[in-house]
């Protein structure tokens, strides 16, 4: 097993503590603290800002007499009423645009708003005016919130379609009303929502951060080592046993950064910081191409403003460069 790596004692400066990747989605019971969430209306035009929590739920109200916001997915992509402004269905029913989605999920309330889940046969002609996004694409036309619950739909709706029948005997799964589970009614096997966990983290080295690129990204783009957590491995171990793999270094002083959902198709992004502690910087040449410092006013072509990599290294460059002036 790797050496777990120790955090150390040294003083860390605040953006150390503090995850600029905090969910949008709240969990709990209702506070007085409220934050803001746009909504879509059933007219296609965005209606005010709505105060409100969202609250997970998986139990539908007993009437739907208002309209849900829907979050209906054609395999990979979601459904919007308007694909330039990325306007989501918001009605009673999708059946009222003909729609019949194949399965749904209740997913709680977001402000006044109830949330479905809907998967819809690709093969069904969409209304007049309506589209398909895909979710990064998606996720660059919203907010965080709504953002954030597509991700979430999408990735029940996945785990449903997949787990139909019983990996053990064949059965068919049936769904359980007390949790977010699909149970086999024949060996009692029970299925629930996949989450991949996966480590990411960045180096640094002074003023440098230690960025790689991918094989199979386009020359130029660098990002973040990261890699998919093992069976029986803790965090810490991951992010020694991935930076030596692919770029050949010890690292120490590890710090937590911040998380992010992944929907794609359901990993959970882990972002820690560490410093460099040893080693020859050695590119694996199977997942990394190429790996070299950059100086952190001298950043090269970054992932995109979505994902939580690009945040970790905008962020700590900024701090290390108010930190390590050049010239000093």
């Amino acid at each position: 097993m790797a050496r777990p790596i120790t955090s150390g004692t040294r003083k860390w400066p605040a953006w150390w503590r503090w995850s600029p990747t905090r969910s949008p989605i709240k969990s709990g019971s209702r506070q007085d603290r409220r934050s803001c969430y746009r909504l879509y209306s059933c007219s296609n035009t965005r209606v005010n800002a709505v105060s409100g929590l969202y609250i997970p739920s998986i139990t539908p109200p007993p009437a739907q007499d208002r309209p849900a916001l829907w979050f209906a997915f054609q395999r990979s992509s979601i459904l919007v009423q308007n694909p330039e402004s990325a306007v989501l269905p918001c009605c009673c029913a999708l059946t009222e645009h003909g729609i019949a989605p194949l399965r749904s999920h209740y997913l709680g309330q977001l402000g006044e708003h109830h949330c479905y889940a809907a998967d819809v046969d690709d093969a069904l002609p969409l209304p007049d005016g309506w589209a398909t996004l895909g979710l990064r694409d998606l996720f660059g036309m919203v907010d965080d919130t709504v953002a954030a619950l597509s991700g979430r739909a999408f990735q029940i709706i996945d785990w449903e379609r997949n787990h139909q029948f019983c990996s053990r005997c064949g059965t068919p799964m049936r769904a359980r009303t007390d949790e977010r589970a699909r149970a086999c009614p024949t060996c009692r096997f029970t299925s629930y929502p996949p989450v991949s966990p996966a480590v990411m983290v960045l180096i640094t080295r002074g003023r440098e951060l230690l960025l790689a690129r991918k094989s199979v990204w386009q020359p130029g783009r660098y990002s973040a080592i990261a890699g998919f957590v093992e069976p029986g491995e803790m965090l810490e171990d991951t992010v020694a046993r991935e930076t030596r793999e692919e770029v050949g270094v010890e690292v120490g002083a590890l710090r937590y950064f911040g998380s992010q959902p992944w929907p794609f198709p359901h990993s959970l992004m882990v972002a820690f910081t560490a410093e460099y502690a040893g080693g020859e910087l050695r590119p694996d040449g199977v997942e990394i191409e190429e790996a070299a410092w950059f100086d952190a006013e001298a950043l090269p072509r970054l992932p995109p403003s979505v994902s939580i990599s690009r945040r970790l290294i905008v962020t700590v460059a900024a701090e290390l460069a108010r930190l390590h002036p050049q010239g000093r």
